[in-house]
């Protein structure tokens, strides 16, 4: 990838937008908690209007992963501190992993957000320098997830790519069992669409992705320092949730 020139390590309207999908995130998952502790009765798997709100917000994350993404290797960000971030997204999927194996053991988390993160990081890495070839890739990435399940059934011999393990490509005909899952596919789409994007913007209107420099009003300052500490937030917000709630139910009584 083309370096743009020196430029601000991170830019507030990048913040702005993970702060976006982490409120939405949070309302999300509030109300999911919410129905698993009884307040509440909704079809988080099956209805359009929670299925499709989690597509969106799991799309605001990667495609801003994407962005972000491409202003660090404008700025030239060399291997080691690529692999001292990926070592912090990998280490709280694996906590994700040992948390839902806790609350949910027929269905604990072995491929979710962090986990697809970790790997597209890698992938994006690899491919960033393809430049305007990452927007027919992204489109053929997420128009996978409509492909495969024609193409298995087609061939019944794909249906190997159904199974633990290989189901984190994305390639499946069959959704499995797990509280949250973002394979490669169609999710690698997103991000490759955020790097094009983000490289795009670089180069053409990089105003759009504002400044470095601290917004002057106090909320927008809180939502960028969110958006700042999006790992930690993640890792936090549903322990603090089950709790609040856990207690509430504790002090209703039976």
């Amino acid at each position: 990838m083309q370096r743009v020139g020196p430029m601000a390590s991170r830019l507030d309207r990048i913040d702005l937008l993970r702060a976006t999908a982490m409120l939405w995130m949070t309302v999300f998952h509030f109300c999911f908690d919410l129905d698993h502790f009884g307040f509440i009765r909704a079809d988080f798997h099956h209805d359009p209007f929670w299925t499709w709100q989690r597509s969106a917000i799991v799309s605001l994350f990667l495609f801003t992963a994407g962005l972000s993404q491409a202003v660090a290797l404008s700025q030239g960000q060399g291997w080691p501190r690529f692999w001292r971030r990926w070592g912090q997204v990998a280490g709280a999927a694996l906590l994700v992993t040992v948390g839902s194996m806790l609350m949910f053991p027929k269905s604990f988390i072995y491929f979710g957000v962090l986990h697809g993160i970790a790997v597209m990081l890698i992938v994006v890495r690899l491919t960033a320098g393809w430049g305007a070839w990452l927007w027919p890739l992204g489109a053929l990435a997420i128009a996978a997830k409509f492909i495969a399940p024609v193409v298995i059934a087609a061939v019944p011999a794909l249906t190997v790519f159904n199974s633990p393990g290989l189901n984190a490509l994305g390639f499946i005909s069959r959704l499995p069992v797990t509280e949250d899952y973002v394979p490669l596919l169609p999710w690698l789409g997103v991000m490759w669409w955020g790097v094009a994007a983000g490289r795009w913007a670089l180069l053409h209107r990089p105003q759009w992705l504002g400044s470095g420099d601290a917004p002057a009003t106090g909320l927008q300052r809180g939502l960028v320092t969110l958006g700042r500490w999006s790992l930690s937030y993640y890792l936090l917000h549903q322990p603090v949730l089950i709790g609040l709630l856990t207690a509430l139910v504790w002090l209703r009584g039976p």
